[in-house]
């Protein structure tokens, strides 16, 4: 890693009470020295760490604003190196002004993610903590705030390096084995290795599964609001979304194009999209729009059909359940505010469940929470247990639990103890990978792009 001092706005560049810029790297106390005079007249360069200066910041002879510079010296620092924090007063031209001054006094700008890259290679986190502080930023409810915070503790890397540690041992016995192959080595009987490979696959197994059914809290759901015209899809959309999101109207066919939200359902994340009634027509506009409602709903992964319960339902409806079949769906019965007419029995055959609401009142909102948390599992989601933060470390996880099972039926059917090294072995590689212990510079490069610059 280059010695060179990054600096960079890590407040939003918006107007706000405080902004701060931060300074890393082996000059990077030095360099504040150069903008910052605290009123006590002490140099800055002179400061021990941990230490909170008041006083002026300055470019050049231009006074700039009263600020409080934080000092943090190696290794006991967000990067592990010497740093400095300067929080001025928020707004884009004092923040942008500052770090023009770090800039000006030797500091180069900080590259997306470049903080926290930094106090990756300098040890003081792993791979996974390093992405659990992005899902940290990104979270939108306190499941996945939680989960980040645990990961981040270092409880996913915790778990990981004990599979990993146990399979190791058994390559370190499988080693020893055929150095010393008439030797009784501990270890290497068939059943020792089947119990070790069993318990790893098991436990790699579950983090998998949880990192699926916690999407809903972390990522969110695909999901499409479908419906022929003038069912109230738009009034669902709107009471999700707790405001006025998609126009409203007695007029069938309002909605023409696809209206996307992320939505708050309790503790879930829905990422909805509320698309154009689905029927037969002839406009050639709204047809367009049909299409693209027809598309959503077969990449969504989650479909919340809707469906007027003053009215008898019709071919659009029938066709709409139809396309629902084996899919994970919810039949939304609205405007149960109305004398019901629908055919409601013969819906539930199509669906993965049944839900009666008012879009309009707001009743039934709870009964549609449940079944959606029931459908998605995700009831069973614990954020305290060790949770993946990102399709990589997913990845990571299939390919342990592949190779692992792969040494396990090389046991099974008696191959050769080289066979199941060669698996025990891209097993633990791929565990590696995970927490970034011996992970590509393209793997660590692509999981910085992903940050905010001035993180």
């Amino acid at each position: 890693m280059e010695n060179t001092t990054i600096a960079a706005i890590s407040t939003p560049e918006a107007a706000g009470a405080l902004g701060v810029v931060r300074i890393s790297g082996e000059n990077a106390i030095e360099t504040a020295a150069k903008i910052f005079t605290p009123v006590n007249g002490e140099n800055l360069a002179d400061t021990k760490g941990y230490r909170a200066h008041f006083g002026t910041v300055h470019d050049g002879g231009t006074r700039i604003d009263e600020a409080v510079c934080l000092v943090f010296r190696a290794p006991h620092s967000y990067t592990g190196e010497n740093t400095a924090e300067i929080t001025c007063h928020g707004g884009l031209y004092v923040t942008k002004a500052v770090l023009r001054a770090a800039f000006n006094a030797g500091a180069v700008p900080a590259q997306a993610g470049e903080f926290t890259k930094r106090a990756f290679l300098n040890g003081k986190i792993d791979l996974a903590e390093s992405e659990a502080v992005m899902s940290l930023i990104s979270a939108k409810g306190r499941q996945a705030a939680t989960a980040a915070l645990n990961t981040l503790d270092g409880r996913l890397s915790k778990k990981i390096a004990e599979c990993a540690g146990r399979i190791t041992a058994v390559l370190a016995s499988l080693a020893a084995w055929v150095d010393y192959p008439y030797d009784e080595i501990e270890d290497t009987s068939p059943a020792e290795m089947l119990g070790v490979f069993t318990a790893a696959a098991k436990d790699i197994e579950e983090i998998i599964e949880r990192y699926d059914s916690g999407r809903v809290f972390t990522e969110g759901v695909d999901t499409a609001i479908v419906g022929r015209p003038n069912v109230g899809k738009s009034t669902l959309m709107n009471l999700l979304s707790g405001c006025e999101r998609s126009i409203v109207t007695d007029v069938a066919g309002t909605t023409r194009d696809v209206v996307e939200q992320s939505v708050r359902l309790g503790p879930l994340i829905l990422n909805v999209s509320d698309t154009a009634g689905i029927h037969e027509t002839d406009d050639r506009v709204e047809s367009i729009g049909v299409e693209r409602a027809k598309t959503r709903m077969e990449r969504a992964a989650l479909i919340l059909a809707v469906f007027d319960s003053s009215e008898p339902l019709n071919s659009d409806d029938i066709s709409i359940l139809e396309a629902c079949r084996g899919r994970l769906s919810i039949a939304v019965i609205n405007k149960t505010d109305l004398p019901e007419a629908a055919d409601i029995p013969d819906i539930g055959s199509y669906v993965s469940a049944v839900v009666r609401i008012s879009a309009q009142t707001g009743e039934g909102e709870k009964e549609l929470e449940k079944a959606v948390s029931d459908l998605l599992c995700a009831e069973g989601f614990n954020p305290e247990n060790p949770c993946l933060q990102s399709e990589r470390q997913r990845d990571c996880c299939v390919r342990a639990l592949a190779c692992i099972n792969e040494a396990a039926d090389a046991l099974r059917t008696g191959v050769t103890l080289d066979a199941v090294t060669v698996c025990a072995q891209r097993a633990v590689d791929a565990l590696l990978e995970l927490t970034g212990e011996k992970a590509a510079d393209a793997v660590i490069d692509e999981v910085f792009s992903r940050f905010c610059v001035g993180k």
